[in-house]
């Protein structure tokens, strides 16, 4: 039922522009209601703080003079109960020195106005990239990816616009690949969400998008260094062991969490079983990136791979990462529908809707069932699973149309030598 429901989306000339418009204004009501309760307008005076409090206070700091405060966790937990109040909140900073440059400018303005540029930005940004890789099958990405759309403007996350980093990327690494690699070098925000990427990159020999991407980050990191101190490198480093140990302990919100590690975690296996699990994992999808591309398939079936790859490498991985699933959907969906059968297709379909709704479904189970939020109870992680059976399922689907392609590749080489000699026959007859 569920897959003939989307295939009318997908099928009909109408209903992609009806459903995607239907999306977008409710993201762009959300959007509004987030801008209020980060703005503290009337009821929501009295706050707890979000994902994106945390970007202003770092923000903030950075003007400040005593940045590296927000890389220590005890520090930063008390910097976010003097801006909520008193509440306590854990949201530990660990980014690289170069996103907290991205984010400067947003202390110039108050936090609610803030929220609003950045988050309305990097959503067109997002979207508007989106759009032109999918093409025609913009509606039934944005349907199949709308969890993780509200899991961004609800706690106004960074997730468009890595999204829209790797979807630019995606679009121009074949024709363009000076522009491919100033995405992936900016991609330095995240770094370990470009692994793929990086794969493709140099398995395809894409040398100038290596070398642009690399010149990104080494010129990043000096002016960092010039603007934040030397000593900005050491506190991040700092924070990165220190997240690690958290990390073990599982101090992390990990239902809320993507990776094999956090599954593993939370169904009561040790933390090295769990990280030597992430481990097969992260080898086992880059090897199906290898092998896609040592196989000489397109190079949007490689890219898109490469995409649903990225957000199962890294065992920090959470469900506003699963943006960047969404282009490799993008990418493999004109494909994929042709060339799967209706349960496969319902299966592709609802791997990717679970996979992005589990936290949302946690989350509101534990405000009815207990009035409270799910950070408050041990809840299991489950997003993982689902990511890996869509892997299964894109892998087995695609290479059933390997064979077809690699015949349509040596029909048109036929069909070139074909012309070539006919060339050369007229030219001897003249």
């Amino acid at each position: 039922m569920l897959a003939r429901t989307l295939e009318l989306v997908r099928s009909s000339t109408s209903n992609p522009t009806r459903y995607a418009r239907y999306i977008l204004e409710g993201l762009a009501v959300i959007l509004v209601f987030m801008t209020g309760w980060f703005s503290r307008w009337g009821a929501w005076q009295d706050r707890g703080v979000l994902d994106f409090d945390a970007f202003y206070i770092v923000a903030q700091r950075v003007w400040l003079g005593d940045l590296a405060q927000a890389y220590r966790f005890d520090r930063m937990v008390q910097m976010q109960m003097d801006a909520s109040g008193g509440k306590f909140s854990f949201l530990p900073w660990t980014y690289p020195p170069q996103f907290d440059l991205l984010v400067a400018p947003l202390a110039l303005v108050p936090v609610g106005t803030a929220y609003f540029l950045f988050t309305a930005a990097t959503l067109g940004f997002y979207l508007l990239t989106l759009r032109a890789v999918a093409k025609s099958y913009f509606a039934l990405v944005v349907i199949l990816l709308s969890p993780a759309l509200l899991i961004n403007l609800m706690c106004g996350q960074n997730g468009f616009l890595t999204g829209g980093l790797i979807g630019l990327a995606c679009l121009t690494i074949e024709r363009r690949q000076l522009a491919a690699g100033l995405s992936l070098g900016a991609m330095i925000i995240k770094p370990h969400l470009a692994i793929a990427f990086a794969v493709y990159a140099l398995l395809a020999r894409r040398w100038i998008t290596v070398v642009t991407a690399a010149a990104v980050i080494l010129s990043s990191s000096i002016l960092c260094t010039l603007l934040l101190g030397p000593q900005i490198w050491s506190a991040f480093l700092g924070s990165v062991h220190d997240s690690a140990t958290y990390l073990e302990r599982g101090s992390y919100p990990l239902f809320r969490m993507i990776s094999v590690y956090a599954l593993l975690r939370t169904a009561g296996f040790s933390a090295s079983l769990a990280f030597l699990s992430q481990v097969v994992v992260a080898v086992f999808v880059l090897s199906v990136v290898a092998g896609a591309i040592y196989r000489q398939l397109p190079a949007h079936w490689c890219l898109g791979l490469a995409a649903v790859a990225s957000v199962l490498i890294s065992p920090y991985a959470y469900d506003y990462d699963l943006t960047i699933l969404g282009v490799g959907m993008a990418l493999l969906l004109p494909d994929l529908t042709r060339l799967a059968s209706t349960r496969e297709r319902a299966a592709i379909y609802c791997m990717t809707l679970l996979a992005g709704s589990y936290s949302w479904l946690q989350i509101l189970r534990a405000c009815v069932q207990d009035g409270t939020g799910a950070m408050e109870h041990s809840v299991p992680s489950f997003s993982g699973l689902p990511l890996l059976v869509l892997l299964w399922l894109i892998v087995r689907v695609l290479l059933r149309g390997a064979g077809e392609f690699r015949l349509e590749r040596q029909q048109a080489a036929v069909q070139t030598v074909s012309t070539e000699e006919d060339l050369a026959d007229s030219l001897v007859a003249r």
